[in-house]
């Protein structure tokens, strides 16, 4: 039923839904146990999550994050100086409901959202158009969004347009690391098939070890940083991380 859900009702509807449901889950699970790192809670247990088949305890209950949203957390705060440069300008395109608060409290009108459907998004803007200048952000966050986008070169162009020089970003995707080619193929449209092909409905490709050349394409320096490389297996089970997603960081390279 779960899946079924997943697969069938509309992503802003699901949005708008989890809005009203998170607080009431936030408190109904509490307890000691998996640590979520984002509002640093412990609660008794954490939740199944998939489309294709379902994550025992991937989805936190008190913000709503997977394992992917608590890595990136971590890693920005760890490996960056994104939580101790207020006046950076932030660009974060299909904002998840984890950060969105807290990124706008903490960057203010520095921080601009990005997306054709979120009903939390303040701009709504097609990704491969984006209606910003040139060299305009210092940091963009760009997670799981390019599997959905047809022209996925395109939207990294226009990602990489918008970035100021010496500017990062983490463009998280679902990637299948033991995959040397991505797949794709614009014939497979239907629903069904998708989410048996491309992991979820609304997907367009399954992306292989050759993600990083695309955005190298684009004029990004890339790196492909492995969780298991960052965190210890303790902080792996304490925080409900997946040892085998590999981080995308980026770098527009100084002109």
């Amino acid at each position: 039923m779960f899946k079924f859900l997943l697969n069938k009702i509309p992503r802003p509807l699901l949005i708008k839904t989890s809005l009203y449901l998170r607080p009431i889950a936030d408190l109904f699970f509490r307890g000691k146990g998996t640590i979520d790192p984002i509002n640093g809670r412990s609660y008794r247990k954490f939740l199944p999550y998939g489309y294709k088949q379902l994550r025992p305890g991937a989805l936190s209950p008190g913000t709503i994050s997977l394992e992917r949203h608590r890595a990136l957390w971590l890693f920005l705060q760890r490996h960056t100086d994104f939580f101790t440069q207020a006046d950076r300008k932030i660009l974060h395109i299909a904002p998840e409901q984890a950060f969105f608060k807290r990124f706008k409290k903490l960057f203010g009108k520095n921080y601009i959202t990005v997306d054709l459907y979120s009903p939390i998004a303040d701009v709504k803007a097609d990704i491969t158009a984006l209606p910003f200048e040139d060299d305009s952000f210092d940091v963009i966050l760009c997670n799981h969004v390019l599997e959905h986008i047809e022209n996925d070169r395109k939207a990294m162009s226009e990602l990489y347009r918008v970035m100021k020089p010496g500017g990062y970003g983490i463009f998280q995707i679902p990637l299948d690391a033991s995959r040397p080619q991505t797949f794709e193929d614009p014939a497979i449209t239907d629903p069904d098939e998708r989410t048996k092909i491309f992991g979820q409905y609304d997907h367009v490709r399954i992306y292989g070890m050759d993600y990083f050349k695309r955005l190298q394409s684009a004029g990004f320096h890339t790196e492909a940083i492995r969780v298991k490389d960052l965190f210890s297996p303790e902080e792996i089970k304490r925080y409900a991380l997946d040892e085998n997603e590999i981080i995308p960081f980026v770098k527009k390279p100084n002109l």
